[in-house]
């Protein structure tokens, strides 16, 4: 029950904001200690994947930049070193990645509570390809590839429109490789199953009132609200897998 309301909470912030919807579910979950991160952080997949698709089905024509595209194939390399490093640190060192967690999670929040101007000239390949990789570490480590990707595509002299269906894109896309490496690594375990079952009718129904309902306050001022629910939890998280490390 308590992991569903989460769920319900994190997915109501993506569909307001487009993005926070890992940052928010794992750090609420890490901060209490609910369920194993790596569950969760497969339920996490899942639910990309499916907001992924209800988006995609939703438009009639979709029109993603082509340089973005470099940023899909090093996100394969940067999801297989994330599992990796997340199934070794769960298995060994497991407030040592409550502690990235927290860091990360703060981090992100920073970053992208920090307002930048677009650039003018629109960034190359190589710079999306290096971007991709750190994106496809977290999304790896944390199902939470998008802080880096949000950051530097919202930077971009691109529509709206075009900005929106690119990250749509990439995240579904990145989803669908962590999905199919966890799977092949039998990291999804009978929990996350379970967990999954209860988590993605929650997900539609979220997301469909969410697209449907006009926001109950000014998009900024829910986006500095996300931005300091993240902070907190990343900060509580961190300071509680600190005291367990050194107790």
């Amino acid at each position: 029950m308590i992991f569903t309301l989460l769920v319900a909470v994190a997915v109501y912030a993506q569909s307001v904001t487009g993005f926070a919807v890992a940052l928010i579910l794992l750090g609420m979950v890490g901060l209490i200690d609910l369920v194993p991160l790596p569950d969760a952080a497969n339920v996490v997949t899942v639910i990309m994947i499916v907001n992924a698709l209800m988006f995609f089905y939703s438009r009639k024509t979709v029109h993603v930049e082509r340089a973005i595209l470099s940023a899909v194939g090093t996100t394969l390399i940067g999801i297989f070193v994330g599992t990796t490093i997340l199934t070794f640190l769960a298995t060994h060192e497991y407030q040592v990645l409550r502690l990235l967690l927290g860091i990360s999670i703060v981090a992100c929040a920073l970053l992208l509570w920090r307002a930048s101007s677009p650039y003018t000239v629109a960034s190359g390949v190589g710079y999306f390809a290096g971007i991709g990789l750190l994106s496809g570490v977290l999304g790896g480590m944390f199902s939470a590839p998008g802080p880096p990707l949000v950051y530097a595509v919202y930077r971009q002299p691109w529509p709206i429109a075009r900005i929106q269906e690119s990250l749509i894109f990439c995240f579904g896309v990145g989803a669908v490789l962590r999905l199919l490496i966890v799977l092949a690594q039998g990291g999804f375990s009978h929990m996350a199953v379970m967990l999954t079952i209860d988590a993605v009718p929650v997900t539609l129904i979220v997301t469909a009132l969410g697209a449907s309902r006009p926001l109950p306050m000014p998009a900024a001022v829910v986006k500095n609200i996300v931005s300091v629910l993240l902070i907190g939890s990343g900060f509580g998280m961190l300071f509680s897998s600190l005291h367990a490390m050194l107790a």
